[in-house]
């Protein structure tokens, strides 16, 4: 497929009128990779080099392993990402980190250019992170919540476990690897009701709505109790609402897989690529 005609498509399918994100600021180094629009806007075509697109690879965030297993054995690809800067709490206190110019240089050489949606993904659609994790824990969706960067990055669903510990194991489950309960209020969950917000969703503006929407147990992503997300913790407990933690990574590698099925749609080849979860996240 035409490189252009590729991109074209995904800015029409996912990139809405009011969406934002905030990239450059934290990655100027990288500025001369990058193309003009995604300077602009700070989200789509992030690296342009290729101009035929034969396979599309998928992963959550541009990291050195994912680079790697795409540069051994391909050329003329599209790397998709829901990130445009790598996350591990184990390298950088702050989370996030830029990749190395010099593998940039070397996608560079192998015409793979590098698309990203990041707050556009997060934005409730049939491959929303929201929605691939509440369809991973068979969660049935009710309706979209939290407004984020101009979209609705969380659902609010009816879940068939009957207790927290129940739906902390159904989690662990699915993403294969342990996640980590906050019990802050009763083991119940009210009326089946749960909020689902992957990510970073342990964030003040979305514990407001999940007490607004009257819920008792929140899953998503990182949950590390650290002094960025205190105030969360701390509204949880004075509400009593349980939360549930399995890692950035873990928490929106669905809206990645399932982003797989979208390729395979418009006629090409596409592999999600697998990445290791940061357990310090929860």
């Amino acid at each position: 497929m035409l490189a252009k005609n590729l991109y074209k498509q995904l800015d029409n399918d996912f990139i809405k009128n009011g969406l934002s994100d905030d990239w450059l600021q934290y990655m100027p180094e990288l500025k001369p990779y990058m193309c003009e629009n995604f300077i602009n806007r700070e989200m789509g075509l992030f690296c342009d080099f290729t101009e035929t697109v034969n396979n599309v690879f998928t992963a959550v965030f541009p990291s050195e392993n994912v680079l790697g297993k795409i540069l051994n054995n391909h050329e003329n690809a599209l790397l998709f990402v829901h990130h445009a800067s790598i996350w591990d709490l184990r390298k950088s206190p702050f989370g996030f980190y830029n990749i190395d110019g010099s593998l940039l240089e070397k996608l560079k050489e192998k015409r793979i250019s590098i698309y990203c949606i990041h707050s556009p993904l997060d934005n409730f659609s049939e491959y929303s992170t929201g929605k691939s994790l509440a369809d991973a824990l068979e969660i049935e969706i009710i309706k979209p919540f939290v407004d984020y960067r101009g979209g609705l990055c969380g659902i609010i669903g009816k879940t068939q476990c009957k207790n927290v510990h129940e739906l902390q194991k159904k989690y662990a489950e699915a993403v294969g690897h342990e996640t980590k309960l906050y019990q802050y209020g009763d083991m119940d969950i009210k009326d089946n009701i749960v909020a689902v917000c992957g990510g970073g969703g342990n964030d003040i503006l979305v514990v407001e709505e999940v007490v607004k929407n009257n819920i008792n147990t929140l899953i998503t992503g990182v949950t590390l109790k650290n002094d960025y997300s205190a105030a969360s913790h701390e509204l949880e407990q004075k509400h009593r609402i349980n939360l549930i933690g399995g890692t950035h990574y873990s928490s929106e590698k669905f809206a990645c897989i399932a982003m797989c099925k979208y390729f395979s749609k418009l006629g090409l080849s596409a592999q999600f690529i697998e990445d290791e979860p940061c357990l310090e996240d929860m």
